[in-house]
């Protein structure tokens, strides 16, 4: 953390992102990817006949990772020009061959093919992040799949569930975002070596107009980085709307994260579950005995920040103008990697409190009870007219009886005694062992705990088994 305390840091640095993702947009990753990419173009031009020399390519390779900042810094001071002033600085640890560093090309050569590389750099950190989120959920799916528990409708008490069929809803979203994460990251195609305004102009001079060797420099190039197409056609820029549809990635993550975390929110207010607390941890400065889920609330905000930041790139890639405009850059540095910081730090905070959730059971099983009489009232009326009673006549007794048993619990503050009413009316011949068989809370979860299995064998588990090799993260929060 840095010791520079007169002025602005952004707390993704200090406080929320990883320090590998933070990695993936730093000023490091950025020029030294530069370097590979002018490395890969000489190579590629050699290759297709360019009188470019191995000597010239091995002093460029020599000095692909000790980037010279100083001289950098100085030039571009007199010439206004960052990538004019790395071309400078790179060609003064590389005399012999600054002549041909960055040969035909045009600044986006670097700058956007680099943007490309390092979207997709930060993708696979997601990507591996937000698989190791799902094995984690998917445990818990497993560990609670017959626990019966309130379910919701309108955030009123509606049936019942299982924790972990609950579970497989969360799961099934950040699912979902896994399958967009991974096509995105296989769509992903580098700019090539397009030129000004995206037509090779100056290649076709340097190539004499031999279009099989243009071509063969992007390919060249493309698969150099390790990857396997350049865009088919362009301006100068890529289209803009893939930092659109790669924000769009995360903004997803994010929404599936916040009805995570609210979910979790409302839970612990329902002191049915909660999100890890520490020892020390203190919830209030004013009240100590308060638990509150500071994480999940983090959580939701920000996934709050990159849902709304999602807008940036889709007004950027809307009002770019003919071949290029430039007022995309200053944006789209801040938003681009902004939010793929905010998506690290949603899903580090998801790795953490997914590794220690923790269930109240006997408070979940009071409220099942609390509520089960109301939602049991057919079984009931069925059991008593097998009994001989009066399907009609029962079911009028049962909306009377449940309107008295609702104004105990909501105006007295009593408990639920709809039972207790039920087994006092001779109407129903019922004994209280008879109604309470009925309301075992399991008969009314209906396929939950199968559908937990199922999802989980079909959907879940595939996937996780096929990346074995990167499960097993867990993330510790500095604050």
């Amino acid at each position: 953390m840095s010791d520079m305390h007169d002025r602005y840091e952004s707390p993704f640095c200090t406080r929320y992102a990883s320090e590998e993702m933070q990695y993936v947009f730093s000023a490091d990753n950025k020029f030294k990817t530069w370097r590979r990419l002018w490395i890969a173009l000489a190579k590629a031009e050699k290759r297709q006949g360019l009188p470019i020399t191995e000597e010239q390519i091995a002093q460029m390779e020599a000095h692909a990772d000790d980037i010279n900042y100083d001289v950098a810094a100085a030039r571009e001071k007199e010439c206004r020009h960052d990538v004019m002033s790395h071309v400078y600085a790179y060609g003064v640890q590389c005399p012999d061959a600054k002549g041909i560093i960055h040969l035909g090309a045009t600044s986006c050569y670097v700058g956007d093919n680099t943007d490309i590389i390092v979207m997709r750099e930060g993708l696979n950190i997601v990507r591996r992040k937000l698989i190791n989120v799902l094995s984690l959920l998917a445990d818990f799916a497993v560990r609670y799949k017959d626990m019966p528990a309130l379910a919701y409708t309108h955030l009123q008490p509606a049936q019942l569930t299982t924790v972990g069929k609950r579970a497989t809803l969360w799961l099934n979203e950040l699912l979902m975002d896994l399958e967009e994460a991974e096509h995105r990251i296989a769509s992903l195609k580098l700019l090539g070596s397009k030129g000004t305004t995206g037509t090779q102009a100056s290649f076709m001079e340097l190539f004499d107009g031999d279009t099989v060797k243009i071509k063969a420099v992007e390919e060249d190039i493309a698969k150099e980085m390790g990857f396997s197409a350049v865009v088919p056609v362009s301006g100068q820029t890529y289209s803009r709307k893939v930092d659109s549809f790669v924000v769009n990635v995360l903004a997803g993550i994010a929404q599936s994260a916040s009805k995570f975390s609210n979910d979790l929110r409302l839970l612990a207010n329902f002191k049915e579950m909660e999100e890890p607390f520490e020892k020390q941890q203190i919830g209030s400065s004013a009240m100590p005995y308060k638990r509150n889920p500071m994480r999940s609330e983090r959580i939701t905000a920000l996934s709050r920040y990159v849902m709304v930041n999602s807008l940036n790139p889709e007004f950027t890639a809307a009002t770019q103008w003919f071949e290029r405009t430039l007022d995309d850059s200053a944006n789209k540095r801040i938003a681009v990697a902004e939010a793929f910081l905010a998506a690290d730090a949603i899903l580090k905070i998801m790795l953490n409190v997914c590794d220690g959730l923790v269930v109240y059971p006997k408070i979940i099983h009071q409220r099942v009870m609390r509520e089960l009489p109301f939602m049991a009232t057919e079984d009931i009326m069925m059991q008593a007219v097998k009994k001989g009673g009066d399907r009609q006549e029962l079911h009028e007794r049962l909306r009377v009886h449940s309107i008295a048993a609702a104004k105990v619990v909501k105006e007295e503050g009593g408990e639920n005694d709809l039972i207790s009413r039920i087994c006092a009316d001779p109407a129903f011949g019922l004994e209280r062992g008879e109604i309470e068989a009925i309301l075992d809370p399991v008969r009314f979860t209906g396929r939950s705990s199968q559908q937990v299995d199922e999802f989980i064998r079909d959907f879940v588990s595939p996937v996780l088994n096929a990346n074995q090799e990167i499960l097993g993260e867990r993330a510790q929060l500095s604050v």
